[in-house]
């Protein structure tokens, strides 16, 4: 007999997921694929493995234990902030660099930087370049791999491989003075997690600066369970002050920066920065504050001085890519808009301003995988006849038909060598768990690299989810996926929990495993579940995307109401005890939901929402909501305090007390507006929290307390 799912097992080891592989790449030469991998007995922990293509054998480069005692290291706070922002809840190496020439390898662990040489003897292989406790933060190779560049309190510095020889290249950072790295929003709502940039040649370095002075300082009191620590941080809300930023060029041999002219005056972000082939300038992208212009300038090295490349505007928002590529031959470059609704790709002549279209139709390419410039291809993932499924494509880079690669259904990420000679595909699809196999472009060679057999896996029962499609108010498709309870009997009736997400640019509905393997968790506890894609959510184009602007919490509670009904339309759910469960914006749309219409959800759990969009940083919520000067009674309408007094379900609100992305702030309004109303509430606050809400031990009490309130309230 097949075992039920518990959640102490779902987050105990091994992982039921499997033994995934991540940050998969090549090495320079193509006759390594390298891989960070999670130890068997606990998959928080990341060891450095490689397979070597030519003999076909797995074998691991470094064990993060054996250089050093995990439970012994203290991250600085600035590392922590950036593993937060990039959601990484590992330990032990969790990123790591090859040379440009394929000789060495660069990572950090436990505060230190290391480098790896696979050609030196046992036992030298491995050399400790920064020592732990020095602060070094963000590694990089130099392009001949004779030098790595790091930053450490504000400033930026490089470090002699062979002599470890340390100097500064900036030494004006400092407090609300940072160089080299990049700012809370950059990080957190722009994907840009560096903020600095080795030239092609490795005689420059482009670098941003930021002042902060102006960005109002947040005193956020961080609770732990032996102590109470006031952080001081720099938070720009929606409407106040960013941090200004400008970009400058620093000379390694003379130490000389130059800055580039991009209009520091003007309120706007820097969101990329990129270096041309030639290495004698820099493309930085910057974005208007209002986010309804991009602008590509080109910034020469000598003088700083910027002329446009390119300029994107859009009446909603200009979305930010990392699709912008320049071709070797240096006269042209690859850009990727949504300028005909959906994102497309375009060949784009620096010196004329010529653009012409690669691929075009009613669906959208994901991202750029590979350019082969020899054959005058470009690979791409994403879709073409179902936002389910993700595939490969290739096009040629003068347009016309795009040709899928990939054939099994489900959902394919790919990572491609420099020369597009080989591929590597993780493919999932609800049943079945990621598989990595190693391709060549011309299909005759596939080697599995993680078979993922996981036997205890198969002593469990996995339910098969549903994919239905249900109408929008407007007639717009919506794409839902139906999971039934464990042991289904049509004749009985069932409770049902709405699994609800809702926020822009995700995607939770599509043929791949669901490693957080809630939804199983929920059948296997006897709820139905149901989990749908509103309006405003991503990978459907613009309009669909665009349908929450200006006002959040409207047009995505409306299509989850399309969901609650069509469940109420099944003879098995019992339409009087139907739930809503969320995280994040997830739990922002619980409450939207639970408070807008009391009676189409009985029962939810809210953790870490957005209360109220003005205490949210400027990048994110000001791209869908404007500024709040300008929109008053939309930040009004999308406020959960607006409908607080409306709750009558029974909810369960929880956060982490050190949250410094959705601030604590937030549920503390709503558990003040629910007191003063006098609705009763249950509260759950786990000191020393983050967003994630992170760790074994407090997972398993978390989710055991969500399954708890629904039980109690719904079955």
């Amino acid at each position: 007999m097949q075992k039920k799912l518990t959640v102490e097992r779902v987050f105990s080891d091994p992982n039921l997921s499997g033994p995934t592989p991540i940050r998969l790449r090549f090495a320079p030469d193509g006759e390594l694929v390298t891989y960070l991998r999670p130890k068997d007995e606990d998959d928080q922990v990341l060891d450095l493995w490689a397979y070597d293509i030519s003999v076909g054998e797995h074998r691991c480069l470094v064990r993060s234990e054996e250089l050093v005692v995990l439970d012994q290291v203290e991250l600085s706070e600035q590392e922590k902030a950036h593993r937060e922002r990039r959601r990484i809840r590992q330990s032990g190496i969790i990123d790591y660099q090859w040379a440009e020439d394929g000789g060495r390898l660069l990572f950090q662990l436990g505060g230190a930087l290391y480098v790896y040489t696979p050609d030196a003897p046992v036992g030298e292989r491995t050399r400790c370049l920064v020592e732990q406790g020095e602060g070094a933060f963000d590694p990089k190779f130099s392009p001949d791999a004779s030098t790595v560049a790091f930053v450490r309190d504000g400033n930026l510095y490089v470090a002699d491989v062979t002599a470890a020889q340390v100097r500064p290249l900036t030494t004006d950072g400092g407090g609300t003075v940072q160089n080299g790295v990049a700012e809370f929003v950059a990080q957190e709502e722009m994907s840009r997690y560096t903020g600095y940039w080795w030239s092609p040649q490795g005689t420059h370095i482009a670098y941003t600066q930021i002042d902060e002075a102006e960005v109002p300082l947040v005193q956020r009191p961080s609770y732990h369970a032996d102590r109470v620590e006031v952080i001081e941080q720099r938070y720009p809300a929606a409407g106040q002050n960013n941090a200004k930023v400008r970009v400058g060029i620093v000379d390694l041999q003379s130490g000389q920066t130059v800055w580039a002219e991009t209009d520091p005056e003007q309120d706007h972000y820097i969101a990329r920065v990129d270096w041309l082939p030639g290495g004698d300038s820099v493309a930085i992208q910057t974005q208007t504050r209002d986010q309804r212009q991009l602008r590509i300038l080109r910034a020469d090295v000598a003088s700083g001085l910027c002329a446009v490349l390119l300029t994107e505007s859009d009446e909603h928002w200009v979305e930010l890519h990392d699709d912008l590529r320049f071709l070797k031959s240096g006269d042209r470059f690859v850009w990727a808009s949504e300028r005909t609704g959906f994102n497309h790709l375009y060949l784009c002549d620096i010196e004329s301003g010529e653009q012409t279209s690669i691929t075009s139709g009613e669906w959208p390419v994901g991202k750029v995988c590979g350019i082969d410039e020899a054959e005058g291809a470009v690979y791409w993932q994403g879709w073409t006849k179902s936002p389910l499924e993700q595939h490969l494509y290739r096009t040629s880079l003068t347009g016309g038909e795009s040709t899928q690669v990939t054939i099994e259904a489900g959902w394919h990420q790919i990572t491609m060598s420099s020369d597009c000679a080989h591929w590597i595909d993780v493919h999932s699809d609800v049943l079945h768990p990621p598989q990595v196999t190693l391709r060549s472009i011309d299909g005759e060679q596939a080697v599995v690299l993680e078979e993922n057999v996981l036997p205890e896996r198969d002593e469990y029962a996995w339910v098969a989810p549903e994919f239905v499609t249900l109408e929008a108010e407007d007639g717009t498709p919506l794409y839902a996926r139906l999971t039934r309870p464990l042991d289904f009997d049509a004749s009985r009736t069932y409770p049902a929990v709405v699994k609800v997400y809702g926020g822009p640019h995700s995607q939770t509905v599509l043929n791949a495993w669901d490693a957080s393997l809630r939804a199983q968790l929920f059948a296997h506890a006897g709820f139905v579940v149901l989990e749908l894609d509103n309006r405003g959510m991503g990978n459907r184009g613009k309009a669909f995307g665009t349908a929450l602007h200006l006002h959040m919490g409207g047009v995505e509670v409306r299509d989850q109401v399309v969901g609650a009904a069509f469940l109420r339309s099944l003879d098995y759910v019992d339409g009087e005890r139907i739930g809503v469960f969320g995280w994040s914006y997830g739990g922002y749309m619980t409450l939207m939901c639970m408070m807008q219409e009391p009676d189409v959800f009985q029962a939810g759990v809210s953790v870490a929402p957005v209360t109220d969009w003005r205490l949210y940083d400027t990048h994110y919520t000001e791209r869908y909501m404007g500024h709040p000067e300008a929109n008053e009674q939309g930040y009004a309408d999308s406020s959960v305090m607006t409908y607080a007094d409306q709750l009558r379900g029974k909810l369960l609100l929880v956060h982490g007390m050190a949250d410094d992305n959705v601030l604590f702030q937030n549920s503390v309004l709503l558990m003040d507006a629910l007191q003063k109303a006098s609705i009763p509430f249950e509260m759950m606050a786990y000191p020393g929290k983050r967003h994630g809400i992170a760790g074994k031990p407090v997972r398993i009490h978390l989710f055991e307390m969500i399954l708890a309130h629904f039980k109690r309230y719904l079955a």
